[in-house]
C-alpha cells in the first residue's frame, strides 16, 4: 500500500487511541504510563513473550559462564532489567546489578529475585542505557540487554557503554524485536501501528534494524542471527539474538 494509505491508516488508529493522544497532550499520560500502566502491562507481556523465548534464551545464555573472570566470578550488568525475566537463565553465583531507566519495576523485580535465588543480587540502578556513569569502565563481565535496544534513544550510544564498562574479553548477549523485511505486509502494519505504539508503549520503537548497529559496534567478535518470535495480536514476529565480545 502507498505511503498515503499508512498515513490514513495512522490516523485512524490514532482516532481510536484518542483519549490517550488528549492524555499525552495535558502531560497526564507519560507519568501514568511509567508509574503504573507499563510496569503492569510490561509484566503480562513478559509471561507470553517468555513462553516462546524460552528456548531461545537456553541457546542464548548456555555459553555464560564461559565468561567468568580469571577469578571464577561472574559479574554481570543488565541494562533494562524490567521485571527480571532472564534470571532463571543465570548460572548460579552470578552476581547482577540491575540497571532500569523506570524504578517502577522494582516490585516486579523484587518478585523475581524471591524466585530465583541462585543469583546473587547486587544492586539496582536507575539508569539510561546511553548513560551508565555509575557503572565503573571494565569493571563487568557481561551485558545482558533483552527487549531494551528498542526503547533508548541512542542505540550506538548504549553500545559504546556497553563496550566501555566491559573488561576486556567481556561479552554483551542481546535478543531484541527488529524491523520486518521492508517488502512483507508485517513491516507494512509496523509503519502503521508505530506511532500510536511508541506512546503506549513508552518510546519502543517496532522498525529499527538494530542488527546493523551491531554490526557497526566495534565488537571483535559477533554471533548474530535472526529468528522468529510471534507476539501475538501484534506486528512483532522477527527478532536478533546473539552475543559479542570487547
Amino acid at each position: 500500500m502507498t505511503k498515503p494509505g499508512i498515513l490514513l491508516l495512522r490516523a485512524c488508529l490514532a482516532l481510536l487511541a484518542m483519549p490517550i493522544y488528549l492524555l499525552s497532550f495535558l502531560g497526564i499520560w507519560e507519568p501514568f504510563c511509567k508509574k503504573i500502566f507499563f510496569p503492569f502491562l510490561l509484566e503480562k507481556l513478559s509471561t507470553v513473550h517468555e513462553k516462546k523465548a524460552k528456548k531461545h534464551k537456553q541457546e542464548l545464555f548456555h555459553n555464560l559462564p564461559d565468561f567468568r573472570s580469571p577469578s571464577g566470578e561472574l559479574k554481570l550488568l543488565e541494562i533494562g532489567t524490567g521485571c527480571g525475566s532472564n534470571f532463571p537463565f543465570y548460572p548460579p553465583g552470578c552476581r547482577v546489578t540491575c540497571t532500569d531507566i523506570n524504578p517502577n519495576f522494582q516490585q516486579g523485580l523484587s518478585r523475581s529475585m524471591s524466585k530465583n535465588q541462585h543469583v546473587q543480587y547486587e544492586r539496582f540502578l536507575v539508569a539510561r542505557g546511553e548513560d551508565l556513569h555509575q557503572v565503573p569502565s571494565g569493571s563487568v563481565d557481561a551485558v545482558v540487554c533483552t527487549l531494551v535496544l528498542c526503547s533508548v534513544q541512542d542505540v550506538n550510544g548504549t553500545l559504546r557503554e556497553v563496550l566501555r564498562v566491559l573488561r576486556p574479553g567481556g561479552v554483551f548477549y542481546f535478543l531484541e524485536h527488529v524491523a520486518a523485511d521492508r517488502s512483507s505486509w508485517r513491516y507494512f502494519w509496523q509503519q502503521v501501528c508505530y506511532p500510536t505504539w511508541k506512546l503506549v508503549f513508552d518510546g519502543c520503537c517496532l522498525t529499527r534494524e538494530i542488527w546493523k548497529n551491531l554490526e557497526q559496534a566495534s565488537f571483535s567478535e559477533l554471533s548474530l542471527r535472526h529468528v522468529s518470535m510471534v507476539l501475538p495480536w501484534t506486528p512483532i514476529e522477527p527478532h536478533v539474538m546473539g552475543y559479542a565480545v570487547k
